[in-house]
């Protein structure tokens, strides 16, 4: 079970991946936080390997939406039980993760991050910052054969799993958190909005930067809000302008990107 009485942070994963290290263990799946996901982790694991490892690529690109210039990530999910694995927190390099900038925390910072942060995943499941992975290629809205669409595959073992008993910050996208949903008392999803003279539009790009400016803020800060309001009250004394327009909701306003 993964239980956590501090806040819970949930993050998507990112498209961009860093290269595996020249030398280092492979992924042990009985090693990963909530080991109670390992079977599941299991069957799609084989399933991704076993597709990728086929003859003809394009079957495989095919599967899992990728170009005719993507064989390389082909090979790659063809490799992963042997490919050496490196922390998550180094393993993850798009938008969102380079403005968290988890490198550069300073020791508690990073401790706090260890300890609140969930990457979601459509092949690993879920993912404390520390677990160590091999690089890979598998969005949550592939649908695999022999296991079928990845969110509807975890979520009965999420749902069994996860069980948070303090606030949960949910900054997943709508496909990751498809995967599980938390209690709907505890739990505050995040929507960054910018504000062009009086004119309210949804932000996508800037969306995911903005939010991993936030993390870092709340990690720095040593935050451990317990309720949603205490969260928008945290935010706005770090400088953001936010506003609560439902109840398990918070928009952050933004004027320039």
């Amino acid at each position: 079970m993964c239980q956590s009485a501090g806040v819970l942070i949930l993050l998507p994963p990112s498209e961009g991946k860093a290269a595996p290290p020249r030398r280092g263990r492979p992924v042990d799946t009985g090693r990963l936080t909530v080991p109670a996901l390992t079977p599941v982790r299991e069957k799609i694991l084989d399933a991704l390997s076993d597709l990728c490892a086929d003859t003809d690529p394009a079957r495989a690109r095919a599967v899992l939406g990728l170009g005719p210039t993507q064989d390389d990530d082909v090979r790659r999910n063809a490799a992963l039980r042997t490919t050496p694995a490196l922390a998550a927190a180094d393993l993850y390099t798009g938008v969102l993760y380079d403005a968290l900038g988890l490198t550069s925390l300073d020791a508690p910072a990073r401790r706090l991050a260890n300890r609140s942060v969930l990457v979601f995943s459509g092949l690993w499941g879920v993912l404390r910052l520390t677990d160590r992975v091999p690089p890979y290629r598998c969005a949550v809205g592939t649908t695999l054969p022999g296991v079928g669409g990845l969110a509807a595959f975890w979520r009965p073992a999420l749902t069994e799993a996860l069980t948070p008993s303090g606030l949960v910050l949910d900054l997943r996208s709508g496909a990751y958190a498809a995967m599980w949903q938390p209690p709907p008392a505890r739990s505050v999803a995040v929507r960054v909005l910018q504000d062009r003279d009086g004119r309210r539009t949804v932000v996508s790009h800037f969306n995911k930067a903005t939010k991993g400016r936030m993390v870092r803020d709340l990690l720095s800060a040593g935050a451990n809000p317990r309720t949603p309001s205490a969260l928008a009250g945290v935010l706005g004394d770090l400088g953001y302008t936010v506003e609560q327009p439902a109840p398990g909701r918070l928009d952050v306003v933004v004027t320039s990107l």
